[in-house]
């Protein structure tokens, strides 16, 4: 049983560990969780502008090898929405559906 000198002192080490486990439970899992989305947000820009600029190249090219023409014009830009569309499907689809962050792959390890 604790005395009453002792009850500030106690009171002092409570405290200070109750801000150390907040500090180790929530500032630093969002430390990382924001790291982790500002990554994920530049790295969705880059392969969006990358797609734009590829996107566009193909459509001039192809443009300019195509007979000249409103209808062969149109042609080309559904040519090119079509594989656009195609390598999106091919991205999604090579995607894993499990990321590094997701935890054990065996259900034995998971935690109760």
């Amino acid at each position: 049983m604790a005395q009453l000198q002792d009850i500030p002192t106690l009171i002092r080490e409570f405290i200070e560990l109750a801000r150390q486990y907040l500090l180790q439970e929530t500032v630093e899992p969002a430390k990382k969780l924001g790291y982790f989305a500002g990554m994920s947000l530049a790295a969705a820009s880059l392969w969006a502008f990358g797609l734009i600029l590829i996107s566009v190249a193909g459509l001039r090219s192809f443009i300019g090898v195509m007979p000249d023409g409103p209808y062969w014009q149109a042609l080309t830009y559904v040519i090119v929405a079509l594989l656009l569309v195609g390598f999106c499907a091919l991205v999604v689809k090579l995607v894993p559906t499990r990321g590094v962050h997701d935890g054990p792959d065996r259900p034995e390890e998971v935690a109760p």
